[in-house]
């Protein structure tokens, strides 16, 4: 942020994009593991996350649609309820937000929500083993996906741009009750 000029992101290069999947990687499926059970209300609250971000990936709006797709992850830690690991995904969701920005197809998005709502039926059926599974899957499919060439294109920043800045008349508070990137 520079004071009186306003708000800049920094675009992660594609090794940037590696790192930060392979620290997802150790964190995500670990967090899982030691899970424990879950209390019914955060299987309900995952549940309607998928089912917003189902909606968000049929309506037009990118950003919405990258907002819940990475806020799943928060929303995963808050619901199991430890806080520093929650603090360390609000920095790594918004780190991917940008790198499939820049370094994947916009295309997958229902897989990724597949894959949400394979995470959460695991957790509800008592196997975090299965998830944890699951997680170290998902993580590693968006990774294999990273395609480098995509950032040099000339549309990078219009992909950036569509990616953090929401359309406001589909916007709502969601799961962490934080607004998108780029939202006041």
């Amino acid at each position: 942020m520079r004071s009186r000029v306003g708000w800049y992101v920094i675009e992660p290069s594609f090794d940037d994009a590696l790192e930060t999947y392979a620290a997802r990687r150790v964190i995500e499926p670990g967090m899982l593991r030691d899970a424990g059970t879950p209390l019914q209300t955060s299987i309900r609250r995952l549940r309607q996350h998928v089912a917003d971000e189902r909606k968000a990936i049929a309506g037009n709006d990118a950003a919405q649609r990258s907002w819940l797709l990475a806020d799943f992850h928060i929303c995963l830690a808050e619901c199991l309820g430890n806080r520093f690991l929650t603090s360390m995904l609000i920095d790594l969701s918004a780190r991917t937000t940008l790198v499939s920005a820049l370094y994947q197809s916009q295309s997958e998005a229902q897989t990724s929500n597949d894959d949400h709502a394979a995470i959460v039926a695991a957790l509800a059926e008592g196997d975090n083993a299965l998830a944890e599974r699951l997680m170290l899957e998902h993580i590693d499919t968006l990774a294999a996906r990273l395609d480098a060439t995509r950032a040099g294109s000339g549309s990078a920043r219009d992909r950036l741009r569509s990616a953090l800045v929401p359309d406001a008349t589909t916007l709502k508070p969601q799961a962490t009750g934080k607004k998108p990137a780029g939202m006041k």
